[in-house]
């Protein structure tokens, strides 16, 4: 039976380029979480004004890739202490979120959190936001699988 997370890191093409190579990762999609505007495109988000978060979707296996693994991904993939930017992305819609679904999830998250805050690894405290999902809105096809269709490694090469 397959369940879904949704991490947002940054540009959402290298996340969803990052996850797709995951083992147990089935699907995954790019849109907006996080906001208050009903429906948003790409133009209204990249103003920082609705509030969504550029977030990908994912679907897995949990027999085959566990959440706590994707959470690991999710942290060795971005710098999870700054705030609203990863990069040269700047904005609230490039921040750091970890949405859950099931309290599970929530659960998880905050462990490998603290974990992590407590390991030391980072200069700087955690900025991650660990919110529950709200309504995901499917970003515009151009975007989806965005670096495998440019044939692009990571953003930075697209930038």
């Amino acid at each position: 039976m397959e369940e879904q997370a949704a991490f947002a890191a940054g540009c959402f093409w290298g996340v969803e380029a990052a996850f797709r190579q995951v083992n147990g990762v089935t699907d995954t999609e790019v849109g907006y979480m996080g906001g208050h505007a009903p429906n948003p495109t790409y133009e209204m988000v990249c103003t920082g004004a609705t509030g969504h978060a550029e977030t990908v979707r994912i679907k897995y296996n949990p027999d085959i890739v566990s959440y706590e693994q994707l959470l690991d991904v999710f942290w060795n993939i971005h710098d999870p202490t700054q705030v609203n930017r990863q990069g040269p992305n700047v904005g609230n819609q490039y921040r750091s979120v970890i949405f859950y679904y099931t309290e599970e999830q929530r659960t998880a998250a905050l462990k490998s959190k603290a974990k992590l805050d407590a390991v030391g690894k980072h200069n700087s405290p955690i900025a991650t936001e660990i919110a529950p999902a709200a309504e995901f809105w499917r970003a515009e096809e151009y975007h989806q699988r965005y670096l495998e269709k440019k044939g692009v490694k990571s953003c930075r090469s697209e930038q």
